[in-house]
């Protein structure tokens, strides 16, 4: 998908989600011919002209100004990660050259993140790179999701498993918040990696043989990766509720180490414990990890 192409689906959806009452507009009733505003009233609240929004919309404006932009986010209610997202699509000649650049070379761990790996013991840890690509993983990730090791490395990838690998729909409590959250997040990554051949052909596999990935994909939702709680289902241990946070270098976003902890003295703790207990003798071991590590692209 080209990006002009998906800064007018990114712009109609947003647009579409929005009501005069959410934007202190005027209501004087009546059946509406499109749903939410009407391009008119995004200009008006953008301050341009609705020529100029039209083409916009319509992806024919070059290198609109960093203002306009501000503007149009502000008129459609754009969080900070849509507004990233918005300046990505909308002068995409910056992030394709980043995008260039980020292909020339192999993605290898950073050192420091693959110490760190080493040194959790106790908390499920993985580190994701471009593509939301497993780059590597600690022994308590392989109790919690699986042996990563026993997949082709073309298929450590945390939105192909989530939805190709019907093992995930029982591990996760809440499969499709999750789900949503790693299509939202492909989104933002097309925005920052505008013809990126590999990520394209991860969307492209997802949207074939996935229905739900097909129907979230065209809605255009964006979000970063940040932290929350997820809820899980394992087999072993039954159910388990951990908060999990993305921690990145100011230097290196591509990485991300995402860890997985239990609340002390909560049931959640215990069967996390009790997990990595029992299957810690057939755990992947740290060194395999850098192995695998340097085996992605």
């Amino acid at each position: 998908m080209s990006t002009a192409t998906s800064l007018s689906d990114f712009l109609r959806t947003r647009r579409a989600g929005l009501h005069p009452q959410d934007v202190a507009l005027p209501d004087f009733g009546g059946v509406r011919r499109v749903a939410g505003l009407r391009r008119e009233e995004i200009a008006q609240l953008a301050g341009v002209s609705v020529d100029y929004y039209t083409r916009m919309e319509q992806g024919r404006v070059a290198n609109p100004s960093s203002t306009v932009l501000d503007a149009l986010a502000l008129a459609l209610r754009l969080n900070d990660d849509e507004i990233r997202h918005l300046h990505h699509l909308a002068r995409p000649q910056s992030a394709a050259r980043s995008a260039d650049r980020h292909r020339t070379r192999r993605q290898l761990v950073r050192p420091m993140l693959q110490r760190l790996l080493e040194e959790l013991k106790d908390v499920p840890a993985v580190v994701m790179g471009r593509r939301m690509d497993i780059l590597a993983w600690n022994p308590a990730a392989s109790a919690l999701f699986g042996n990563y090791a026993a997949l082709d490395p073309s298929e450590r990838n945390i939105a192909r498993i989530t939805f190709l690998d019907p093992a995930s729909r029982e591990l996760y409590g809440d499969w499709t918040s999750c789900a949503r959250e790693n299509v939202a997040y492909l989104h933002l990554e097309a925005g920052r990696h505008p013809g990126d051949p590999r990520l394209a052909h991860l969307i492209g596999e997802l949207s074939m043989r996935s229905e739900d990935f097909r129907r979230w994909w065209a809605e255009h939702p964006v979000r970063d990766k940040t932290s929350g709680v997820k809820r899980f289902h394992h087999p072993v241990v039954g159910d388990l509720e951990l908060t999990y946070e993305t921690l990145r270098a100011a230097d290196d976003p591509a990485q991300a180490l995402i860890t997985y902890a239990a609340q002390p003295d909560t049931p959640s703790h215990d069967a996390l414990r009790m997990l990595l207990a029992w299957t810690a003798p057939a755990a992947t071991g740290a060194r395999q990890v850098r192995r695998s590590a340097g085996s992605q692209e």
